[in-house]
Order: C-alpha cells, then structure tokens, then sequence
C-alpha cells in the first residue's frame, strides 16, 4: 500500500513540483542536469472525498488501477483528442527508477509538461450527484433549465456539458459556458466542449458494450510547450467519473456503482461536517471499495 512518495523525492535528480489528493508530480533530470521534457505523474492510493484525504483510508492497488485505466483511455481516445501520455515502463522511463521497483511499478506515468486551464470539464449523460441536487432546488443543471419531473439518475435526453471551477483550496464551483470563455478564451472554449462531449459519447458507447454506464466524468486540458491543446491528468477513472451497472439500472433511485460513491456514501451518512478532522473507513469499506474500483477496471481494460 502506497500513500505517498517522500522517498522518491529523495532521489538525486528528482523533484516534486505538485502534491496533490492522490498525485504527486516530479519533475526529474538528465545527466547533465538539464530538466527532462517530460514529467512523472506517481498514483498513491490514498482515497479522498468531498476535496478531503481521509487519514488511514488507503484503497490497496487503487494507484496502479487508477494509473491502467488512464493509460488505456489515452490510447483508446487519442485519435479524438491528444494527451499528455508518454510512456511508461518505455524509452521515457527516468534514469534514476528502476520500473520493477514494487512502490512504483504500474503506478508511475510520464507525460508531457502542460499548463492546465483553470477549469474541469464535467459531462453529463445522467441527473446525479450535485446536478441532481441542482435540479432539485432550481429546475436547472449548469444554469440551463431541463425538463419538469425529471427523476434521480434519469437519462438526460442530451449529454450536456458543465464545467467547474478548478479550486486550490475548498470546493469546485459549477460556472456557465461564457464564465469559461472568459477564463480561457473563446476558441479554446469552445474546443475543450467539443472535445469533452466526444470523448464522454466514445467511452459511454465502449462502455456500454460492456455492462457499465457512464453516468457522468471529469476531463482536464492543458498546453504543451508548443502550444498544443491536451488532455491531461486523469482519464475516466472511478475517482473522476461514476460508473453503473447497466443491468442494475433503475431511474428514480441512486444507482448501483463501481466508483467512488461507496466513498462518500459512508462519509455522508458519517455525520462529518467537512471542517473537523474528517473520518477513517472502516475495513469493510475500504475492501469493498477495492473490490468495486478492481472490478471496473476488470470490465473496462480487459
């Protein structure tokens, strides 16, 4: 079980440039010191929920899921749109790793440096989560208004896009299509739409065809040095999506999941207040979590 990487910041020739729930980024050297072009994205298997890391809560192999999945999903997309994968285990691999170490193997990723946009690009196929919560209160989901009578996990009649701030400390806010435009400009707003509804519509197909519904994901964009727009961080991973069981499906009720939700059911219904020390998981959840997170990826990598 990994929950962080302070040896590898250790390591001549390596930095940690960002640390964050269940990442952490280096930067790493050539011989001659010169800065590499790429850098190391390292999954531990920390849990967090609501923007929080739960102390002792750690998910054994959620790293190595998380890092596969992320993998598959840029290569299985790039031809919709580019990213930041480079390697791993492969010619990028840092010098001063030995990739069959057990504390990094499978759980390392090297990518293109980027600089991320000040948004997270939400789509949605689904009502649920905090667009059920809206909806509920409004009548709307990311200012737009959708239909009366609408039930919990119902099928939205279009995947709609809703992006979110992306917040240093405290928790993401919902914005509208022109707050983005006014962050990023709009051309590449409108891009990281376009871009965002077509991966969502080739993953929920793939998907599909595999028991699993995607009922909604986070997407991250960045630019390269040259300029280049990418897809960055994760991709359509329990932590930044919700995966149902297709056969289990049933409008009107949360549904059946392999994601996170085990998660913050638990924390929910724990009483927390989100400003006190936050509570662990219990055994149960924590195997039970494993269990969901190793079954999606089962289903969705083969």
């Amino acid at each position: 079980m990994v929950e962080n990487f302070d040896w590898l910041a250790e390591i001549e020739g390596f930095r940690r440039i960002r640390k964050g729930k269940s990442r952490e980024v280096f930067e790493f050297f050539e011989a001659d010191g010169e800065p590499k072009d790429e850098i190391s994205m390292a999954a531990t298997d920390c849990v967090s929920a609501f923007d929080t890391v739960l102390p002792r809560s750690a998910i054994p192999g959620k790293g190595v899921i998380l890092t596969q999945m992320s993998l598959f999903w840029f290569q299985e997309t790039q031809s919709i749109a580019p990213n930041h994968r480079r390697g791993i285990n492969g010619e990028h691999w840092p010098r001063q790793l030995d990739p069959s170490e057990e504390r990094v193997s499978g759980r390392v990723m090297v990518v293109r440096r980027a600089r991320p946009l000040p948004v997270e690009c939400v789509v949605r196929g689904f009502l649920a989560g905090s667009a059920w919560k809206e909806y509920q209160r409004t009548g709307r989901v990311g200012g737009r208004a959708l239909p009366v009578g609408l039930r919990e996990a119902e099928e939205l009649a279009e995947p709609m896009f809703t992006p979110s701030t992306k917040a240093k400390t405290g928790h993401d806010e919902n914005i509208s299509f022109d707050e983005v435009a006014r962050k990023c400009g709009g051309d590449t707003a409108e891009r990281i739409r376009d871009y965002s509804l077509e991966l969502y519509r080739h993953a929920r197909g793939y998907a599909q065809e595999r028991g699993i519904l995607i009922a909604d994901t986070k997407f991250e964009f960045g630019w390269d040095a040259d300029g280049k727009l990418m897809l960055i961080d994760e991709a359509l991973t329990p932590d930044s999506s919700r995966f149902w069981l297709e056969d289990e499906y049933c409008p009107g009720r949360p549904q059946p999941s392999l994601d996170k939700q085990l998660v913050r059911d638990y924390v929910e219904k724990s009483g927390w207040d989100q400003q006190s020390k936050p509570p662990c998981l219990p055994a149960e959840v924590i195997e039970e979590a494993r269990a969901r997170y190793t079954e999606a990826c089962k289903r969705l990598t083969a």
